[in-house]
């Protein structure tokens, strides 16, 4: 079995992720730092470990969502102590990942497993999975604005996948549009840069679906196992 394949049913993060851990020299192979993703293991005999910990594949599957909050990261860890979304959840016996990630200012559906084979089809590129939000931005925007970011955003080298975007309201008080935005990539930070480019900004962004997961009413900072059903249909579908 490749290393990378294996990382990813040890539940240590998509391939494309396990495949950065090999690179950056924190996977150790019977002892030794291996980067070469090229590399084939013997589950039975090998000795694999991340960061000194000794990994295993899981016959235990988890999936569950969370309703992130505001202010908390998505990682394990922080080396500045800042609140990350693990706190929010019990210690399972199992190592368990987000699948894809919400920037620490976002809110709204999270999945996360230990199933890394799952992760890696969601997360491909090929899969374009649609991704809904809540977004809340800075003037009322005109048509043209509406219709730049339905038609795709350059942003650094490439333009962004058409999206769907709705006006829902807006508020004058507070001069504040409230859209429904679906895109279908997961660029770092994709809808506030694109709303960057038109010339407006995002003060609230909520994710309330992927996929045919909807968040529901779940609320804050609660979480729960998916039901089989959805299970199934991630599986089925992606």
């Amino acid at each position: 079995m490749r290393i990378n394949k294996f990382l990813a049913q040890a539940g240590l993060g998509s391939r494309r992720a396990c495949e950065k851990f090999v690179l950056d020299g924190r996977i150790k192979l019977n002892g030794k730092i291996v980067k070469d993703l090229s590399t084939d293991i013997d589950i039975e005999k090998d000795r694999i470990t991340f960061n000194g910990k000794l990994l295993k594949i899981s016959k235990q599957k988890i999936y569950l969502m969370l309703n992130k909050p505001q202010g908390y990261l998505v990682t394990a860890s922080d080396p500045f102590k800042r609140k990350t979304i693990f706190e929010l959840l019990p210690k399972f016996s199992v190592r368990i990942f987000s699948i894809g990630r919400l920037d620490k200012s976002s809110s709204g559906l999270l999945i996360l497993t230990n199933d890394g084979d799952l992760s890696n089809r969601i997360l491909h590129p090929k899969t374009k999975i649609p991704k809904v939000y809540i977004v809340k931005v800075k003037g009322k925007l005109s048509q043209s604005q509406i219709n730049n970011l339905r038609a795709g955003i350059i942003l650094e080298d490439s333009k962004t996948l058409p999206a769907k975007v709705f006006t829902k309201s807006y508020n004058q008080s507070n001069d504040l549009t409230k859209l429904r935005i679906t895109i279908y990539e997961g660029r770092n930070r994709q809808i506030r840069k694109m709303v960057d480019k038109i010339g407006s900004k995002v003060v609230f962004i909520k994710r309330v679906q992927i996929g045919g997961i909807k968040l529901g009413r779940l609320s804050k900072g609660d979480w729960r196992f998916l039901k089989d059903k959805e299970i199934k249909y991630l599986r089925e579908m992606y």
